[in-house]
C-alpha cells in the first residue's frame, strides 16, 4: 500500500505541491464542480487562508465549470459577509456561496441529530478544505482549538448558527460529516502564518509554508506536528483512524519538504510566550 504524500512547500509554490502529490487530473475536469470550504470565523482576526493561497487553489482547477467558495452563517456573522475577505479571488467562474442561504436541502444524521445540508454537497463535486495551523493553551480554548483545522473546518457545513451544540461530541460529528459528503479530495493547510496562544498571550509566526495532500487526515497530522502537537492524541484523528478513513501516523507518510526547521522556530516562539 502506497504511503500518503504530504507536500511541504513555500507558500508561492502551490503548483509544485500539486506536482509532488501526483497532480489533479482526476479532480480537475469539466464534469466536476469544485467546492472550496474555507475556514473563517471572525474576519477581523485574519485567521484564515490568504487571498494568495485561495487564488492558487482556484487557478489550479482551470477545467472546472464552476468553483464555489463556501461558508455558512455563524455567531460571528452571515456567511456571505465573512466571505468578503476573499473578494479579490472572485470572478464569473469563482463565486462566493453561503451554504446557509441554500433553500434546497437534504436531511442527514450528524452525531445522532437530523440536520439539513445544502444540496450542492451531494452533487458530483471536488471538495477542497483549506484553513490555517493554530495552537492555543488558554483556558476555554485549548480543547476546542487544538482539535485541528482541516477537518474541524467541516463544522461550517452546519447551516444554522448554533454549531456549538456539537462541541461536546465534535469528533463524532466531524467524521460523520466527512463521510456524508464523500470525503475531502484536497487538503491545503495554509502555513503562511501560524497562530499561537498561551496564557492569554498571542503571537504569530510566519513560516510561509503550504501543506498539501489528498489524504486530509495526513495533512492534518503533519500540521499538528508542525505546531508541536501529537496527532495520535487528537480525538478527531483517532476517530478517523477507528473508521479506517486515513493515515494519522506521520512515520507512515511520505512528507516531501522540510517540516522540522519551521517546527523548531514555532516551538521556540510558543515557548517564549511563557516568559
Amino acid at each position: 500500500m502506497m504511503k500518503p504524500i504530504v507536500a511541504v512547500v513555500e507558500n508561492d509554490s502551490f503548483t509544485n505541491a500539486i506536482e509532488i502529490i501526483g497532480g489533479l487530473e482526476d479532480l480537475n475536469t469539466k464534469k466536476r464542480r469544485v467546492i472550496v470550504k474555507v475556514g473563517i470565523y471572525n474576519p477581523k482576526t485574519g485567521i484564515c487562508s490568504t487571498t494568495k493561497t485561495l487564488d492558487s487553489i482556484t487557478q489550479s482547477f482551470d477545467k472546472a465549470p464552476e468553483i464555489l467558495v463556501a461558508e455558512s452563517d455563524s455567531g460571528a456573522g452571515l456567511g456571505m459577509q465573512r466571505l468578503e475577505i476573499w473578494n479579490e479571488c472572485y470572478n464569473e467562474r469563482v463565486v462566493p456561496f453561503n451554504l446557509s442561504d441554500d433553500e434546497k436541502t437534504a436531511d442527514v444524521t450528524v452525531a445522532g441529530e437530523a440536520v439539513p445540508f445544502s444540496h450542492v454537497l451531494f452533487q458530483h463535486n471536488t471538495f477542497v478544505s483549506t484553513h490555517v495551523p493554530r495552537r492555543y493553551e488558554d483556558a476555554g480554548l485549548e480543547d476546542l482549538m487544538n482539535l485541528g483545522s482541516i477537518i474541524k473546518n467541516l463544522l461550517g457545513l452546519i447551516l444554522d448558527k448554533k454549531k456549538h451544540r456539537f462541541h461536546k461530541q465534535l469528533s463524532t460529528a466531524l467524521i460523520d460529516m466527512y463521510e456524508i459528503i464523500g470525503g475531502i479530495d484536497l487538503a491545503v493547510l495554509d502555513g503562511t502564518h501560524v497562530y499561537l496562544g498561551k496564557r492569554k498571550k498571542r503571537t504569530t509566526v510566519s513560516p510561509k509554508l503550504l501543506l498539501v495532500g489528498k489524504d486530509a487526515f495526513s495533512v492534518e497530522s503533519v500540521g499538528m506536528h508542525l505546531v508541536g502537537l501529537d496527532p495520535s492524541e487528537n480525538p478527531v484523528l483517532q476517530e478517523a483512524k477507528h473508521r479506517g478513513l486515513g493515515e494519522i501516523d506521520i512515520d507512515r507518510m511520505e512528507i516531501v519538504g522540510d517540516i522540522e526547521s519551521p517546527r523548531e522556530k514555532i516551538a521556540k516562539a510558543f515557548s517564549n510566550l511563557s516568559i
